[in-house]
């Protein structure tokens, strides 16, 4: 078989090695000029960088000792090493890293001062101004400008204290902001508890003294550590799940008993409420929150503050409000006892309440300043006008005349 190949095809095959040969070489002598360039360069990278501090030490030098001679011929040295850096950095900076409209703008902006300069000098601005400014007193100059120079620190402290200032507006709007995110999760932690507390796994209360006990204190604890809105709304949910009312008891089982309209009854002389309040909310602030349907009736309110509180249909019956604060505050359709005006009278520790006739059923009201109250109604003002004394009274809207002071003073 080998005998039978053609002497051509022979020959073909060493002119095509021959070929491949010139090719590979003729591929080799570029990388190893390049390689030879990089060598190079790296070398002279690599002195550059040990004659660049050589040379300022040399220009630093001949300044210091006067070599004039020898400094000029250092400096020379120096910017023709630093001067190549520069432009490569500049160049690089200039056609990569800006934008076309950040380039014509630099571009532009030497343009123009190039223009303006030239301009003044050929139209003999430059003369001109020279000659306005000839017998200028330049001390004064300097004053004026040393007082602006004053003028300027004073504004930049004034600027600097206003940016600290709203540091620390925004630092106590996050720090306010967090707060209330921490009270609500505390809230929402404390509404799961009690309900976990006291509802069996029907839904329905079982609330024993024990649980009784440990909600009115878990409800005395959250209640001292939130603020107004915080306070309202733990009212608002214990009045809502009827867990401030009184209600109405079987005898022997002591769980509360159904109303037939889907509730639990409600019993005013006898009733036993889930959690009773008493003086948890002495002295508390309440001003300008929602307390609307709320069940507060013979909670110790003492020297309470409902300053723009919306009280609508809250139950006050028997509440002791003695020095509270209700400036502005609406009363529309408060309960303030139970009977008739004329025969009802505040709680005592002596009587027992007759809800029939509404004796020792009324909120105490003595003290109480009622400045401003809204929708007060004729009944109300009647009780309190009767029962709140004589430096409450002066503070009734619609006066009190007529109407006398049962409170004897």
């Amino acid at each position: 078989m080998i005998g039978l190949i053609p002497l051509g095809q022979i020959l073909m095959g060493e002119d095509n090695m021959t070929l491949r040969e010139n090719q590979t070489a003729s591929a080799l002598r570029p990388s190893k000029v390049l390689a030879a360039r990089n060598r190079w360069r790296m070398g002279w990278q690599s002195l550059r960088s040990v004659l660049l501090p050589v040379a300022m030490v040399a220009v630093l030098v001949a300044w210091g000792l006067d070599w004039h001679g020898g400094g000029v011929v250092a400096a020379l040295v120096l910017g023709g090493l630093s001067f190549p850096l520069v432009w490569t950095s500049a160049y690089h900076w200039f056609t990569e890293d800006l934008t076309e409209e950040q380039r014509q703008f630099i571009l532009a902006s030497l343009g123009l001062s190039l223009a303006v300069v030239a301009l003044m000098a050929m139209t003999g601005a430059m003369d001109w101004i020279r000659a306005r400014f000839q017998g200028t007193n330049w001390e004064a100059v300097g004053a004026l400008a040393e007082g602006f120079g004053a003028l300027g620190q004073i504004l930049v402290a004034l600027l600097a204290a206003y940016v600290a200032w709203r540091q620390y507006v925004i630092s106590r709007d996050l720090t306010i902001q967090q707060n209330r995110i921490t009270q609500q999760q505390t809230i929402d932690s404390y509404f799961q508890g009690i309900a976990d507390l006291i509802l069996d796994d029907e839904g329905l209360l079982e609330d024993w003294p024990p649980e009784r006990a440990i909600a009115e204190g878990r409800t005395a604890a959250i209640l001292a550590g939130l603020d107004a809105e915080g306070k309202a709304k733990v009212i608002r949910f214990l009045s809502g799940a009827k867990l401030l009312s009184p209600l109405k008891r079987d005898r022997r089982l002591g769980r509360p008993i159904f109303d037939g309209l889907g509730g639990y009854e409600e019993d005013i002389e006898y009733g036993v409420r889930v959690i009773n309040l008493g003086s948890m909310l002495a002295g508390a602030d309440l001003s300008g929150t929602d307390l609307r349907w709320t069940e507060l009736s013979d909670a110790n309110l003492t020297g309470a503050l409902f300053r723009n509180c919306n009280l609508t249909r809250a139950n006050l019956a028997g509440a002791i409000l003695q020095g509270a604060d209700f400036t502005n505050a609406d009363l529309s359709r408060v309960r303030l006892f139970y009977g008739t005006v004329e025969q009802a009278s505040p709680r005592d520790r002596l009587n027992p309440p007759n809800f029939r006739t509404g004796a020792q059923t009324g909120a105490v009201v003595e003290d109480v300043n009622f400045t401003n109250v809204k929708n007060l109604s004729e009944e109300q003002r009647y009780y309190c006008c009767a029962w709140s004394g004589s430096r409450s009274r002066e503070t009734i809207p619609g006066g009190c005349e007529g109407i006398p002071n049962k409170l004897g003073r």
